[in-house]
């Protein structure tokens, strides 16, 4: 009788892959993109926009105004107290220093509250202030 042999051999025990170093860099990446992503702010609704002959590109932007046709002030998603405006300028501009912003008032929205948002920029302190056309 001939002796039995093993199926498994050494060779099969070393040939096994391990994924561990993969997925810690695979990890380390992805928490790399999350962390220098800039995340594209939204007002919370949509405005029909004047139109401009002059319009350009804005490259930085921290914060998003938008001023409906009803004469509604929205930021971050959120319909915002005209009183209480400057502030939520001020939070949103001191987490993303660089950038400006960006006033999207609707055609049919009325002078003062446009006028009153950019005061409350002023008062902010932003220096970098447009005003969202269609071009």
């Amino acid at each position: 009788m001939a002796p039995q042999m093993n199926r498994f051999s050494r060779a099969d025990d070393d040939a096994d892959i391990n994924l561990t170093p993969m997925l810690d860099v695979v990890f380390i990446m992805l928490i790399f993109f999350i962390v220098t992503a800039t995340f594209i702010k939204q007002a919370g609704i949509d405005v029909l926009r004047p139109d401009a002959a002059t319009a350009a590109p804005k490259p930085t932007v921290s914060v998003i105004v938008a001023i409906g046709g009803n004469g509604e002030i929205w930021i971050d998603k959120n319909r915002v107290d005209p009183a209480a405006v400057r502030a939520h300028i001020e939070r949103l501009h001191a987490e993303n220093p660089k950038g400006g912003l960006v006033v999207q008032a609707d055609r049919n929205a009325k002078y003062e509250k446009l006028a009153a948002v950019l005061a409350a920029a002023r008062a902010a302190g932003l220096t970098e202030v447009a005003i969202a056309t269609e071009s």
